[in-house]
């Protein structure tokens, strides 16, 4: 596994043991981190605080995003696939896309190349999240 995604699950892992949900994002530039984050919604109290947005505000201004890649633990929700598109982020490496991965399609359909790495790891977090927070999971995927 690469340092990237590696990071991202690192991140993942620090908003399980904060409370949170387990879904982390890194922001990575010439083979160099620019930035992690991970969900807090639980933590902040915060519904726009996902994985990807974390990452995105931690990066701070930035004058282009072309030529980044954005890894995260799960395939992103809309709301984060919407700012991929609108900040022209070209690719997304997704650690798993079998528990969500509404957003493939309109990632794709928009230019950004979305590589599913099917990670045991990310799929094992999520089912241990689910399996133990169920009503926290559907409330962040809007499900209940």
């Amino acid at each position: 596994m690469d340092e990237f995604m590696q990071a991202a699950i690192d991140e993942a892992r620090q908003g399980r043991k904060e409370g949170g949900i387990p879904i982390g994002s890194v922001l990575m530039r010439n083979g160099e981190i620019v930035s992690r984050g991970h969900n807090k919604r639980v933590q902040e109290l915060d519904p726009i605080a996902h994985g990807e947005m974390d990452a995105l505000r931690n990066a701070g201004r930035q004058r282009t995003y072309r030529d980044t890649v954005l890894y995260t633990t799960l395939m992103p929700c809309f709301m984060c696939a919407g700012t991929i598109v609108q900040f022209k982020i070209p690719k997304v490496v997704v650690g798993e896309a079998r528990t969500f991965g509404e957003s493939k399609e309109f990632l794709e359909s928009h230019g950004v190349e979305v590589v599913i790495l099917d990670l045991d790891e990310c799929v094992d977090m999520m089912q241990e999240f689910i399996d133990a927070e169920p009503t926290l999971w559907n409330e962040d995927i809007m499900e209940l």
